[in-house]
Parts: C-alpha cells; sequence; structure tokens
C-alpha cells in the first residue's frame, strides 16, 4: 500500500500534521471545525493524503515524515510563530518542512529547544504533572552560597506558588545546575531574585533523554533513532492535556 493510500485516524492525521493533540483533535471533529472532501468530519474516521482536509478554510498539509530536532537556541530569538516577530524561531531556522517548539526558552536563555511536527507529544513531554525533567546551567551575579542551594532545592513562593522540590548544585563559584520538574514562566530568574540573585547566563543543556552535547549557537540536528525509541518510552502514559505557559 503507498503513503498516499495508506488510511490513518483523522485525529492521528492532524497531530502528525503538527496541529495539536489528538485529544484536541478530536474535540475541533466534534465542535465541527473539521471536513473531509468538503463534508463535516465524524469522530473516528480515516482518512489518507489524497483527501482534502480543511480546519476552517484552511487546508492541512499533513507532515512528509516525523520530524524531531535538537536545536541550540541563541540568545536573542524567540520563542513564537509570531510572524510579526522577526527574530521567531520558525523564521530564524527556515526548516523545510512545518515545525513548532516543545517548551518555550526566554528570548534571553539559550541552549536545547526541541522541535517536532507531531503535535501529539508536545503536551506529553512538557505538562508539570508528567513530572519529565528538563536540566541548566546558570550563572549568576553573587557567590553561590549554601543557603542559596538549600532555599532553591526545596522550593521557592513565586507567582502565587511554591515551586517543586528540585536538584541543585554548584559547578563553579557563580554557577549551579538545576534540574526541574515543571516550568513556570521565567522559573530560574524568578527563583535567583527571590533570593537577591540575578542570572546572566541561562543555558538548557538536556531535556529529559535528549542532551545538547556539542551542538554549536544557531545548528540544530535530528534526534536519533535510539534517542527518539526512550523517548516514546519515557512519555507512554503521560497525560496530554494542554498546557500554557510554560517557560524558562
Amino acid at each position: 500500500m503507498t503513503e498516499e493510500k495508506q488510511e490513518i485516524r483523522l485525529n492521528k492525521y492532524l497531530s502528525e500534521a503538527g496541529i495539536c493533540s489528538r485529544r484536541e483533535a478530536d474535540r475541533l471533529i466534534e465542535s465541527g471545525a473539521v471536513s473531509v472532501d468538503g463534508k463535516r468530519a465524524v469522530t473516528g474516521m480515516k482518512v489518507s493524503a489524497k483527501n482534502r482536509i480543511c480546519i476552517g478554510k484552511k487546508v492541512v498539509q499533513h507532515a512528509e515524515k516525523p520530524v524531531i530536532l535538537a536545536v541550540n537556541k541563541p540568545v536573542g530569538i524567540v520563542c513564537t510563530e509570531e510572524k510579526r516577530e522577526k527574530k521567531n524561531i520558525i523564521r530564524f531556522l527556515n526548516y523545510p518542512t512545518r515545525i513548532t517548539y516543545i517548551g518555550r526558552l526566554d528570548k534571553d536563555s539559550e541552549g536545547l529547544l526541541l522541535m517536532t511536527n507531531q503535535g501529539d507529544i508536545i503536551n506529553k513531554m512538557m505538562r508539570a504533572g508528567n513530572c519529565h525533567e528538563k536540566e541548566y546551567e546558570v550563572t549568576v551575579d553573587k557567590p553561590v552560597t549554601e543557603y542559596f542551594l538549600k532555599g532553591m532545592a526545596s522550593g521557592v513562593p513565586i507567582l502565587g506558588t511554591v515551586t517543586r522540590e528540585c536538584k541543585i548544585e554548584a559547578i563553579g563559584k557563580y554557577k549551579f545546575r538545576i534540574i526541574l520538574t515543571q516550568g513556570l514562566n521565567r522559573q530560574i530568574r524568578r527563583m535567583c531574585e527571590y533570593f537577591g540573585y540575578k542570572v546572566k547566563i541561562l543555558k538548557r543543556i538536556r531535556v529529559m533523554n535528549v542532551k545538547l552535547g556539542n551542538l554549536k549557537p544557531g545548528a540544530y540536528r535530528e534526534l536519533t533513532k535510539e534517542e527518539i525509541k526512550e523517548l516514546y518510552r519515557m512519555i507512554e502514559g503521560s497525560s496530554n492535556e494542554t498546557v500554557y505557559g510554560e517557560r524558562n
């Protein structure tokens, strides 16, 4: 059976096109927003690349192949798809197929950013309730003390909540490594500010099993088959409820 004739469930088709998760796709279908060959779509129906699939008036292009990239995002590049932002990550990479980011990094932060056309995995990876690890190296403006490390590790009151306990260790006089399992808005910066520290450099070096390694700033690579296999193993059973506002 050729790829064009091979049929898959509509929600999976929309997910693989990078539109949204399968659960969100089902909601779109139930709301009547999705059509197939000009007719209202039905939950559970199967489609192939030969069908004309639309959300509203917009035609959905199915992804040519699954893509998951490791990107070393430089400082100054913005994690947004907003076209008015000249330095958005999509324009910066100029990748030949449609991809989007998995979890943001602030404009002033750098390091590992994963990008994909597989919408179904994004929320499974980034939802705080799934407790997947993200690791950072941080340089601050004052010497790192034991008091600071213990305070950061035990939870910090920010944004109307207390951050989850985390792993942290000093790796230099002004530098520490921290592992988070959540991603509140500018979390590390706000945590440091609570103790009177200012972040000078914030670099993400790992997301779950994927490491930044020696990837140069601005460069990207495809994940290896081994990395993808392990990544899918780690997110198996994870919730894919939509997440908002997660960024560091």
